[in-house]
């Protein structure tokens, strides 16, 4: 057992922190109030005087499947000899031993939605998982989380000599994934289960059936104002959930896009525009779109940023002119719903994991680390 005494608590459920003890059993939250007792045998932290946060989140990255310090042979998050690929499963290529998943926890990171990458017009599934343990399996928060689906100049460019060069090819191998997958399903369901009428086994339309069951949503790789709007037809098309990523542009149809009032990852916006598609990046994004009323969560897309800089993403946006308190929404409670994992992570209440961190400084001061970082009640630093 756990207890964190005398904490100013940030539980991202109310704007206003307040004084208050943090009780840890079993690696939940039991209970947060004050005057707590310490149980016998239980670990006592004073965080008098100390900010208590949740565990930061990101919606958007590829921990774990991009190797720290390694090329090729440490590249697992993109297959790059299938277009359509939705039958990938990220965890299927997830290091946990990765140097980058520790510190990625170091930094305050403590839960990332992770996968495959955007050369694939359909890529495989995300999933959600701690950043800390030796096996993938004891990590996972839930999987699958989402269907990975990317449009623009990532699947142009990497398969231009393979019969995908204009962004109307992209969009029509996406229609014709998905059509494919809802005959399947459909042909399934006329079987009644009689064997023999059965369709053929189809491990990629299998893998679709949940995104049109919407039990799942396509995690739609879109920066460039036409990729977005692409993504949102072709979601009402065929009548799929849908979180968009990266929205670069976002900034310039912030109307629109709180009109359609869906999830928005925002990032990576620190570095240089590597490509034409992403010269409008700009940390002002992800504060122009939260005004104007959309769900933003702030992403690293590590290894592109790497992961244990998601606060410090946060920083830059607030000094772009983000509120800071929607700006903190944008790495916990925020990325939390875009997974559909709030009900484990994203506040500090009762009944949710002990992914807890301890600072002295602002954790968006751009300078500040984490003192203490817990996750599932464990002190990983």
């Amino acid at each position: 057992m756990l207890l964190i005494k005398n904490g100013r608590i940030h539980d991202m459920v109310d704007e206003r922190p307040y004084e208050a003890d943090i009780l840890v059993k079993d690696g939940k939250i039991e209970k947060i109030g004050k005057g707590l007792a310490a149980p016998a045998g239980a670990e006592v932290v004073d965080a008098a005087g100390k900010d208590v946060y949740p565990g930061f989140i990101d919606a958007h990255s590829h921990l774990g499947g991009s190797g720290y310090g390694i090329g090729f042979e440490g590249e697992d998050y993109n297959e790059m000899n299938d277009i359509v690929s939705p039958q990938l499963r990220g965890i299927d290529g997830f290091n946990p031993l990765d140097p980058a998943v520790h510190m990625a926890a170091e930094g305050g990171v403590t839960c990332v939605g992770t996968g495959p990458g955007s050369a694939d017009v359909l890529g495989g599934t995300f999933f959600a998982a701690k950043t800390y343990g030796r096996c993938v399996d004891d990590m996972i928060v839930k999987n699958p989380v989402a269907m990975k689906c990317a449009f623009g100049e990532n699947p142009k460019r990497c398969y231009k000599d393979k019969g995908n060069s204009a962004r109307m090819s992209t969009a029509s191998k996406l229609r014709e994934a998905l059509m494919k997958a809802r005959d399947y399903q459909a042909r399934k369901l006329a079987a009644d289960g009689d064997p023999s009428k059965m369709p053929k086994p189809d491990m990629k339309s299998e893998a679709l059936i949940p995104v049109l069951n919407g039990e799942i949503p396509l995690k739609a790789h879109a920066h460039q104002t036409n990729d977005i709007f692409t993504a949102i037809r072709i979601a009402k098309e065929f009548g799929v959930r849908l979180t968009l990523e990266h929205v670069t542009e976002g900034h310039l149809i912030a109307d629109e896009l709180a009109k359609e009032d869906l999830p928005c990852a925002v990032g990576p916006s620190l570095g240089h525009a590597t490509k034409f598609e992403i010269k409008e990046k700009s940390f002002e994004t992800p504060g122009v779109l939260a005004k104007a009323g959309c769900r933003v969560s702030i992403i690293t897309d590590a290894p592109v940023i790497p992961q244990q800089y998601l606060p410090l993403c946060a920083a830059l946006a607030v000094r772009a002119g983000m509120d800071r308190y929607e700006a903190l929404k944008a790495i916990t409670v925020n990325p939390a719903k875009h997974l559909g994992i709030e009900d484990r992570v994203g506040t500090l209440e009762a009944g949710k994991d002990a992914d807890i961190l301890i600072y002295s400084g602002d954790p968006l001061d751009g300078i500040s680390q984490p003192e203490a970082v817990f996750i599932d009640g464990n002190r990983i630093v």
